[in-house]
């Protein structure tokens, strides 16, 4: 059999499994971006992206930022986000699993052990599997599991640092991570904290400065704010203290050899940095939708628990859930089913998220259309 008609058939196997993914385009009401404060197409980004190109912003960068890549937007940008997000130093990359690359293939050294919560992004995995540490999950939010986890391999001889890893919001479950507990964890073994705000940054924390951002000055702890979710345009932060970004510059492959990012890109994200300090009223509103969507989702569908602007909702059947998210698209509310081997098997579900660029009538509209859908779908 050719390569190309074993690609064939595992695709074939894949759309037989109600599992084949395809690109759609955009169409009806928003939920399933991350474009949590409606930043994206805002006019806000448009001013700042044209005040940008006249005073002569680059739209390139044209290089790795340690050749000649490197713009004195870049610069600026970090110098805000460190001070903004209250850490040493920040270093600004193409993207936010570009940036997790970095943090694992490059912080944790031989010897160590990179502890990670189960449910952790995938990127994180990747950069684990580059990386020369050893790898081991912690059931989801069980603090007393990693602290067992972290006893038993230093039982065992480990006598590396442990970096213990996490998600802020989780971007399936949308539940939150206990970050005070994991801090104490940290402090208590001399062990270093990684969490992604990816779902929080813009939404969570004094300003949106993040879940996480009572202890994000500390020397152990290293955060990764992403700036393609609420910020609204592209790209990752990794903040932490100067040797650990400085690491990450001599030694991140995903740093070193790639194309700086956009100059522009980093103009703009100047831009909804300082909205997040300066206009509170945006991130209100969407506190405001959440608690509204969250109502709509119990009244109206019996969903509970719900802990942040993502919203699961769990059918298990592969293609069960995409029968429902197809006909709440029919409907005009774009709802994305997610399947294995994005969430763990047996628990595809609909991933309904809560953005400015909705109203709260349209997400009691979603509900109610959710509840009638389900009902007639059958299990």
């Amino acid at each position: 059999m050719s390569g190309l008609a074993r690609q064939v058939r595992a695709l074939e196997a894949l759309e037989a499994r109600g599992r084949l993914r395809r690109l759609m385009p955009r169409a009806g009401a928003d939920f399933a971006s991350n474009d949590y404060l409606g930043l994206a197409g805002s006019d806000l980004l448009r001013q700042a992206a044209a005040d940008a190109l006249a005073r002569g912003v680059a739209v390139g960068a044209g290089g790795s930022r340690l050749l000649r890549g490197n713009d004195v937007e870049h610069e600026a940008l970090e110098a805000e986000a460190a001070a903004f997000f209250g850490t040493e130093r920040a270093l600004y990359l193409g993207g936010g699993f570009p940036a997790n690359l970095a943090i694992f293939s490059a912080l944790p050294q031989h010897g160590d052990l990179v502890l990670h919560d189960a449910l952790i992004h995938a990127s994180a995995h990747d950069g684990m599997r580059l990386g020369r540490a050893e790898a081991r999950s912690f059931p989801h939010n069980d603090v007393t599991a990693a602290e067992d986890a972290i006893r038993d391999w230093r039982g065992k001889g480990g006598t590396g640092q442990v970096w213990i890893a996490a998600e802020a919001v989780y971007s399936m479950d949308g539940d939150l991570a206990p970050i005070a507990d994991l801090a104490a964890l940290a402090e208590g073994h001399e062990a270093m904290l990684i969490v992604d705000e990816a779902h929080a940054t813009g939404l969570f924390g004094p300003d949106g400065r993040g879940l996480a951002h009572a202890v994000a000055g500390r020397e152990n702890v290293v955060s990764l704010h992403t700036g393609g979710k609420a910020l609204g345009v592209h790209g990752g932060l990794v903040t932490a203290a100067a040797p650990l970004i400085d690491t990450l510059i001599n030694k991140a492959r995903s740093f070193i050899y790639a194309t700086a990012p956009s100059p522009l890109n980093a103009a703009l994200l100047r831009a909804s940095l300082r909205d997040l300090a300066t206009n509170p009223a945006r991130r209100e509103a969407a506190l405001a939708l959440r608690a509204h969507a969250h109502e709509a989702a119990h009244t109206l569908c019996g969903l509970d628990g719900c802990q942040s602007q993502i919203l699961p909702v769990i059918l298990g059947d592969d293609r069960r859930t995409m029968a429902v998210a197809e006909a709440l698209q029919a409907r005009g509310f774009d709802v994305r089913g997610i399947r294995p081997p994005t969430v763990p098997r047996g628990t595809s579900r609909l991933r309904i998220s809560i953005t400015l660029n909705t109203s709260a009538e349209v997400v009691t509209d979603l509900f109610t259309a959710l509840a009638e859908i389900t009902e007639a779908v059958p299990a």
